[in-house]
């Protein structure tokens, strides 16, 4: 067996389960989940019909650059949305199956097993990033979140020595579990230190169109065109329509950007086997042609974010986002709680479940950034979110 599976630590959610086990939630409430971020909004009934309408598309063997068509549409997606001058579709940018997979496959792409390779990795993080990392034969490195900079990683303190290890580097932006974005000044000092150092950055985007404030987050590619790096260099920005369009069963998403390591991306996943579905493709293509959906979707986030976070803020540490679908909140201000405690017992007592914030990051530096602190899914309608709230908010008075 690959020894290199014996680094995996289980999933948060396979903790979480460990962690309920044995417990019987109170009865008298209808259990109501935070813990995963499973889109619950309906699926545009637009995309299902142009899925329905192609399964022809089954009879046939697809190709692993998919379409053209499919190309073509998620380069005019990227220059619409990023105020980008030119998109290749043949060389900047292929379909995935999802970012998960991708965002996985990546590494195994760029990193040379016997070269002592680090892969860094914000931190809380998408485990994803740390099963790449070991199953490429390399070792994540972790640059906690800093709450007094909007939970950006501080990458200036990143000594010299590890930067010359390091071959890949991942970041959410926004950020999973925290909702930060990037700045430009953000970008600037990450293209600078690849330039120096030469590692490739992963720029996972998969809640670029969930956001609070009037101006859409700025993206890794639209970033490079604004500091003059239209070519994207060691760049790949990652992209999925679950959280946009409310698919995540479709499995949909791209990478696009350095049109070099696309192309031995490209290969690799040739033989890895990464092929998207024709009728998937065709229900891709319906997707991602539509913005109504989307600013919809937008402001069903925007209305609950508006009515439960200020419930929330009433007993708990915990502010609205830049964006995404998360809450990422201090739990110990009131009582000396740990993150786990209050997640079993709120579990226990009120049968509403949230992700204890330590399942989401390792210990770096002496901290785990997600100690007592939890995450909630903001991802239900909003009726439910805010019973949820409420609970939650009848469970730390009784702290």
């Amino acid at each position: 067996m690959n020894p290199h599976l014996n680094q995996l630590q289980p999933y948060p959610f396979e903790k979480l389960k460990q962690l309920f086990s044995g417990i019987t939630p109170n009865p008298a409430y209808t259990p109501i989940s935070l813990g995963i971020g499973e889109p619950k909004h309906p699926t545009p009934a637009f995309i299902k019909q142009a899925l329905a309408d192609n399964l022809t598309g089954l009879a046939t063997y697809p190709t692993t650059a998919g379409s053209d068509a499919l190309r073509t549409t998620i380069a005019g997606w990227l220059e619409r949305r990023y105020g980008l001058l030119h998109i290749d579709p043949a060389t900047q940018v292929l379909p995935v199956n999802g970012s998960r997979e991708a965002l996985f496959a990546l590494a195994q792409t760029v990193i040379d097993p016997a070269s002592d390779a680090l892969v860094m990795c914000p931190n809380p993080f998408y485990q994803i990033y740390e099963g790449a990392a070991y199953l490429a034969g390399a070792t994540p490195y972790f640059v906690n979140s800093d709450p007094a900079r909007n939970f950006a990683p501080d990458y200036a303190s990143v000594p010299d020595d590890v930067w010359q290890r390091v071959r890949l580097l991942y970041l959410c932006t926004p950020g999973n579990p925290t909702g930060s974005v990037m700045t430009l000044d953000d970008w600037k000092l990450l293209f600078d230190l690849s330039d120096k150092y030469g590692f490739v950055i992963a720029a996972d985007e998969c809640y670029s169109e969930i956001y609070f404030k009037p101006e859409a987050p700025l993206g890794s590619l639209q970033a490079a065109a604004l500091l003059g790096r239209g070519d994207f260099p060691r760049l790949i920005a990652f992209t999925s329509l679950s959280k946009r369009s409310n698919v995540p069963g479709m499995r949909s998403g791209f990478v696009a950007g350095d049109a070099a390591i696309l192309k031995q991306f490209l290969l690799y996943r040739t033989y890895q086997g990464g092929a998207m579905s024709p009728s998937v493709q065709s229900a891709s293509i319906a997707a991602w042609n539509d913005e109504q959906h989307v600013v919809e979707n937008r402001a069903k986030y925007r209305d609950k974010f508006t009515r439960v976070t200020p419930l929330l803020q009433q007993v708990l540490d915990v502010a609205l986002p830049d964006a995404g679908f998360y809450l990422w909140a201090r739990v110990d201000q009131h009582a000396d709680i740990t993150d786990v405690e209050f997640a079993r017992r709120l579990y226990a007592e009120y049968n509403v479940t949230v992700l204890p914030g330590s399942y989401l990051a390792r210990e770096a530096c002496g901290i785990n950034p997600g100690r007592n602190r939890i995450r909630m899914a903001l991802v239900a309608e909003v009726d439910e979110c805010l019973d949820a709230a409420l609970r939650i908010v009848a469970f730390t008075g009784t702290l």
